[in-house]
């Protein structure tokens, strides 16, 4: 395991909970982190992980099948791409990288091992929308003409005054490859995600599950074009990416429309705060993790719950199985696939930092026709690291 954190520690213990694998070692920059996880693993697991500090130790260790990986996204590239050149299977959190040119990387380091490689990607575990898909793909709702998507809910940031770290962190270290700002709560562990260094925003964070899965739901690649805008408006001085967001993107001929706005009172109607709604010409489908609600053209409501217990521990499982079996096509989300969903949003922030319309070609996978754009395909590493 890399990254013995929050969700670093919930992806370890969805594997052990299947019975089909042992933690041998853990890596971490914070020591706290380090002994706190190796403590817990070895409760369940009955035996402790060898600790590391640094990840390039790690992947010297012998007896190594496969990698866990759940830092912050911007590390994801540097540490993916080492466990493919050792040949080790992965298991990778999303985003798969923080800039779309580290996701070519990926896909190209992945593509070379042949390794098994699962992305983090777990509500395509989940019930619900497998049963929007089936019901789209039956016609229920007709031709689908328009989606849109959401999250809308009001964060807590962290104390934002600038400090010295934690003793236990290495926040050098924990920076890596990318700008080293001063150190606050605000934007440290598991506060990263709405800081534009690290975690890129709300949409890149958690509304990929969202794009992830229309991409999926519709069997399309990525939008040829985005265009978003918004702003800090409310959260200004705590978080560094919008708190308003509207992102269009040309998803094939169907338009999709993300939003979120992270103050307020969201959705009208609470209960759409968080999903997706499917226009079709016959109906309208909306889903979320748990639940499906049908809407005919005569504005006749059905429900259907459907739960997934478990979501996150079955696609962790289905990477086991799949590294078991050395089966690839039993995986639900591949590098290539992953890369689709996370330079979506990755292009969608792109147009919003830019203020301008990003048009992209799937063939030479490039923005075309707007320089200042393109530059934002890659970020320069700090010294004493080289991006991929």
């Amino acid at each position: 395991l890399i990254g013995a954190g929050w969700y670093g520690m919930v992806i370890t213990k969805a594997a052990l909970k299947t019975g089909e694998a042992e933690i041998i070692g853990v890596c971490d920059v914070d020591s706290a982190h380090l002994e706190d996880s190796a403590k817990e693993i070895e409760k369940i697991q009955g035996f402790k992980p060898r600790t590391f500090k640094f990840y390039k130790e790690l992947l010297e260790m012998k007896g190594i099948e496969a990698i866990f990986i759940g830092t912050p996204p911007h590390w994801h590239a540097l540490q993916f791409i080492a466990a493919c050149e050792k040949g080790y299977d992965i298991y990778c959190e999303k985003p798969l990288s923080y800039d779309v040119q580290e996701g070519l990387a990926m896909v190209a380091a992945a593509k070379k091992a042949g390794n098994i490689v699962q992305i983090g990607f777990q509500r395509r575990q989940s019930e619900a929308f497998k049963k929007a898909k089936e019901l789209i793909g039956s016609g229920k709702i007709g031709d689908v003409f328009q989606i849109n998507a959401q999250i809308n809910y009001i964060p807590v940031p962290d104390d934002t005054t600038i400090q010295s770290p934690p003793a236990s962190l290495d926040w050098e270290a924990w920076c890596g490859p990318a700008p080293k700002l001063d150190y606050r709560p605000s934007i440290g562990h598991k506060s990263w995600r709405l800081e534009k260094e690290y975690g890129n925003g709300h949409l890149v964070d958690w509304g990929i599950h969202h794009i992830d899965i229309i991409r999926h739901i519709m069997g399309e690649g990525m939008p040829s074009g985005f265009s978003s805008s918004g702003g800090i408006n409310v959260l200004k001085g705590q978080i560094t990416t919008p708190d308003t967001l509207t992102a269009k993107m040309a998803l094939g001929k169907t338009p999709v429309l993300w939003q979120h706005r992270l103050w307020g009172t969201g959705d009208v109607t609470k209960e759409f705060n968080n999903g997706i709604f499917f226009y079709g010409d016959k109906g309208t489908l909306f889903a979320e993790d748990s639940k499906v609600i049908l809407f005919d053209n005569k504005n006749q409501r059905e429900d259907m719950p459907v739960s997934t217990p478990g979501m996150q521990e079955r696609h962790v499982s289905n990477f086991i199985e799949a590294v078991k079996k050395r089966d690839k096509s039993m995986l639900s989300c591949s590098t290539e696939d992953a890369f689709l969903s996370t330079a979506t949003v990755q292009l969608a922030m792109i147009s919003y930092y830019s203020d301008s319309l990003v048009k992209w070609d799937a063939n030479s996978k490039s923005i075309t026709g707007n320089p200042e754009a393109s530059k934002l395909l890659k970020r320069e590493y700090r010294q004493g690291y080289r991006h991929p």
